[in-house]
Parts: C-alpha cells; structure tokens; sequence
C-alpha cells in the first residue's frame, strides 16, 4: 500500500533514490531537507508501507502567485486584477523502476488534496508547475493543467 510522508532524514533513503533527470535527483540528495528547515518548501514523499524507507517519488511545495493576466480567460472573469495566490509544485519526480505505474498521477493527487486542505487556512486559487520538457508539460495537460499566457511551460490547475 502507497503511503505519502513528509520527508524525513532518520527515514528515507534519499540517496538512493534515482529518477533519471539529474536535476531532480540532485535535488532530493543535497537542497530537500535544507529548503524545508529554511521554510522554502515542503517535501513530500511516496513510499510503499512495507518499505518505508524507499522513496518510490516525491514532489515539493511552496506558496507563489500568479498575475491574473497569465490565466485563461474564463478564470480571469472570476478574480480580481491583482496578482493571485497559488501554491507551486516546484519539483516531481517517480524513481526510475517505478516508471508506468501510474505514481505521477498518485503524486499529484497527493499534492492538490494537500493544497485543498491547506486552502481551509490559506486562501490559494490554483496548483502551478513549471514543466521542465515538452514531455512533462504533456503529462500536467493530460491531468487538466492549462498552460499560462505568456509562461506556456507554466501550467495551473484551479482547486476551486
């Protein structure tokens, strides 16, 4: 059974997991844990109960706004002409061998349901991403992201 944690130093193999993307490998290895300490972001990680030191993925977050002229404009009628508060998924990554097996989208369940229960607190109009490849920005689309105006590797998903 699929477990979410927020990432722990005494419990997970951070070092051990691999995604195949440098970046978001080096990323879980050596800044995770120092951004969380700092109040930068969060780290959540998926682990398998049975195995709950290995990280299977994770993603990250952090609060952020958007302009409201970056949004399409059905979602631009219902907000006010000032900058809107979101939350941003800055980083989301499957270790390699678990690739197709649908953790992406597990992930991003995770992180909107944490998003929605952090918005009874916070008011957030959407979850954004920055896709880092056309193969990424095709994966957020297929999950209901639309990609901003001017930012178009820039994607939003309203909670509303």
């Amino acid at each position: 059974m699929f477990e979410e944690h927020a990432l722990n130093a005494s419990l997970h193999d951070r070092a051990g997991f691999c995604c195949g993307v440098p970046e978001l490998d080096d990323y879980l290895h050596r800044y995770a844990l120092q951004h969380t300490r700092k109040g930068v972001t969060t780290v959540h990680v998926l682990v398998n109960s049975k195995a709950p030191h290995v990280i299977l993925g994770y993603y990250s977050l952090s609060a952020a706004q958007v302009d409201v002229t970056q949004l399409n404009e059905r979602d631009q009628k219902k907000l006010p002409r000032y900058p809107v508060p979101c939350f941003r998924m800055g980083r989301l990554a499957c270790h390699a061998d678990q690739r197709g097996r649908g953790l992406g989208k597990i992930l991003i369940g995770c992180a909107v349901e944490r998003c929605l229960q952090a918005r009874k607190q916070v008011a957030a109009f959407a979850l954004i991403v920055d896709a880092k490849g056309i193969e990424a920005k095709r994966f957020y689309l297929h999950y209901g992201f639309t990609a901003c105006a001017d930012s178009p590797m820039t994607l939003y998903l309203p909670l509303g």
